[in-house]
């Protein structure tokens, strides 16, 4: 799942782009997924965040 605008991690902008047309940074998603207590990858996707700290 995926939002559609997105916010650049430098300058704050919102966009619509991968890359910020403001400073060229990449952009991320600006809000996290639905909880749910069936989530299948939930294990994986927070082993993946405890990696990136």
């Amino acid at each position: 799942m995926r939002s559609k605008i997105l916010k650049c991690s430098v300058c704050g902008r919102y966009t619509l782009e991968a890359i910020c047309p403001v400073c060229g940074e990449p952009t991320l998603i600006t809000k996290p997924a639905r909880f749910s207590p069936e989530d299948p990858y939930g294990k994986y996707r927070r082993a993946l965040n405890r990696e990136a700290i």
